[in-house]
């Protein structure tokens, strides 16, 4: 593979940096929309200290869990996040998260690149077999883009994310 594992032409995917990126991350989890989005648990508002004792906790979850940034080449803006969990190593099969904070951000190209370059990562170089991602119904764009980029609806499940009254 002559390609650089985690760079593009829009995007690169590299770890989180504790000291640079908890602030940015911290203004994204008070950003309710996108929360509501990217996560199925309730949007919580999260301080930039408690952020960085998230990015410790994740050292002891490595082997389950692959959580990158998501940073513009233009400027090395942190810009989103993408994560491999969940694996089943046994079954070589994991979930794939990812989103792009800012939706003036949105729509660029920013998340097919790096949603390419992780399912790169997870077929080519973790050996993973099969990946899941979840969004509830509300969330039509997410829907075209996974179907866009190879996914398929297999399940449906009713009433899942309980989400203004629906």
């Amino acid at each position: 593979m002559n390609e650089q594992l985690f760079r593009g032409e829009l995007v690169r995917l590299t770890a989180f940096d504790a000291e640079k990126d908890a602030e940015t991350e911290s203004r994204w989890t008070h950003n309710a929309e996108f929360m509501r989005l990217a996560l199925a648990e309730p949007a919580k508002p999260l301080s930039p200290v408690t952020i960085k004792k998230k990015y410790d906790d994740e050292k002891e979850k490595e082997r389950q869990r692959y959580r990158l940034a998501i940073r513009t080449l233009a400027d090395d803006r942190l810009i989103g996040f993408i994560a491999l969990q969940w694996i089943e190593w046994n079954n070589g099969a994991g979930f794939l998260s990812f989103g792009i904070a800012d939706a003036a951000e949105r729509g660029k190209g920013y998340a097919r690149e790096a949603v390419g370059l992780m399912l790169r990562y997870a077929f080519a170089e973790l050996n993973l077999f099969r990946l899941t991602a979840v969004t509830g119904s509300y969330n039509e764009r997410a829907i075209h883009f996974l179907q866009r980029n190879g996914f398929q609806i297999e399940v449906r499940r009713r009433e899942a994310f309980n989400r203004d009254g629906k």
